[in-house]
């Protein structure tokens, strides 16, 4: 919860609250709205990390994957350690059918935060998944 708000820091009090706003409508299911706040965040500070995550998430939430995976590279690009992130890629990538990429991204994750929620659980579904995929095409399970 501290490294969240801390991310959440943009070192401008307006765009902090503009954050906090887009976010509580991102959590009341009001994306148009809540879209529109994070892509003004990212088009006024590029350089604030959060901006761009929250962004992804809510066009993760829209189905807007592609669009999601390239903010996501965004927010690795400024700040490496962003286990969100890396997760929604996971995520992504598993709706997409690639679970080899998604276990790459969630491994990421984990090496950055190995308490993450049901980690342990998730990796060994996400190995799973990968050696589904790969008996099914006709390929070697490692």
């Amino acid at each position: 919860a501290a490294l969240w708000a801390v991310w959440s820091r943009s070192g401008d009090a307006a765009v902090d609250r503009r954050l906090a706003e887009g976010t509580r409508l991102m959590h009341g299911g009001e994306f148009a709205p809540a879209l529109a706040i994070f892509d003004d965040i990212v088009r006024t500070r590029p350089a604030f990390a959060e901006g761009w995550n929250k962004r992804a998430t809510v066009l993760f939430l829209l189905g807007r994957d592609a669009e999601s995976l390239r903010d996501c590279d965004e927010v690795l690009k400024r700040n490496r350690f962003h286990f969100g992130a890396l997760s929604g890629m996971a995520q992504i990538h598993m709706r997409r059918g690639d679970a080899e990429q998604a276990l790459k991204a969630y491994e990421r994750a984990l090496e950055v935060n190995p308490n993450l929620e049901d980690g342990a659980t998730v990796l060994r579904l996400l190995q799973d998944a990968v050696k589904e995929q790969r008996r099914a095409a006709g390929g070697r399970s490692t």
